[in-house]
């Protein structure tokens, strides 16, 4: 299903106008010219992004800037005509996530709207991919759901998680799980390293979180599986 952009303007040929050069750039776009509209347009068309005009009949853009971010962190992009609005803009706490000053390139417009699109989708792959280790209860927490583990198992995974990617050998593992020089095999950090991909394949079946590279070690790195 295409991205869509909500074109809150009140001339109509240049709604129609960033809405044709949307389309063409692939994306659904609808049109509103009158700012009492608004508010429930956002909430039944829920637009990947907002372009929200300040100067609108019925309720101003920064009116409606504000009442959307109420319930809603859809991106929006304030649009001016005015030179002396853009401190306001940028002064004022609107919640907008940028700003253009008419005249403007429809296909600058577009190429904003589809920068910050690209934003948002990486910071939400980070969000999405985070875990959360709490120290005090040995839990660790992927995706609201928490995974209980054993002290050992809780160290191990907070040493691998410590650095995404990073290969960690047998031997630097033990040494941080093991700091009184107790003797341990290799095989007792495979048996943990097994009991961890256990719980974790229990709650995330179609995730893979630790991998092992032969002969080297063993490295964190959230993987889904299509």
């Amino acid at each position: 299903m295409p991205e869509s952009v909500l074109i809150v303007e009140d001339e109509k040929k240049i709604a129609d106008l960033l809405a044709d050069y949307f389309v063409s750039s692939g994306y659904e776009a609808h049109c509103i010219l009158d700012g009492t509209l608004v508010v429930e347009a956002v909430k039944s068309l829920q637009p990947s992004a907002i372009l929200l005009d300040v100067m609108l009949p019925g309720k101003d853009g920064m009116t409606l800037c504000k009442e959307i971010r109420a319930f809603s962190q859809v991106p929006i992009l304030m649009v001016t005509a005015r030179v002396d609005e853009i401190d306001r803009l940028l002064g004022l706490e609107l919640g907008a996530d940028d700003y253009i000053c008419k005249p403007f390139s429809p296909r600058e417009v577009v190429a904003r709207v589809k920068a910050i699109l690209r934003r948002l989708q990486k910071t939400q792959q980070t969000e999405k991919s985070k875990l959360t280790l709490d120290e005090k209860k040995y839990v660790a927490i992927y995706k609201n759901t928490e995974l209980n583990l054993t002290a050992v198992e809780f160290q191990l995974l907070k040493q691998l998680a410590s650095e995404p990617g990073r290969i960690f050998s047998r031997d630097q593992l033990m040494n941080h799980m093991y700091n009184d020089q107790r003797i341990v095999s290799d095989r007792t950090i495979d048996s943990h390293i097994k009991k961890l991909r256990k719980k974790f394949a229990e709650l995330f079946p179609n995730t893979d979180f630790i991998f092992s590279l032969y002969g080297v070690g063993y490295k964190y790195d959230i993987c889904e599986k299509e």
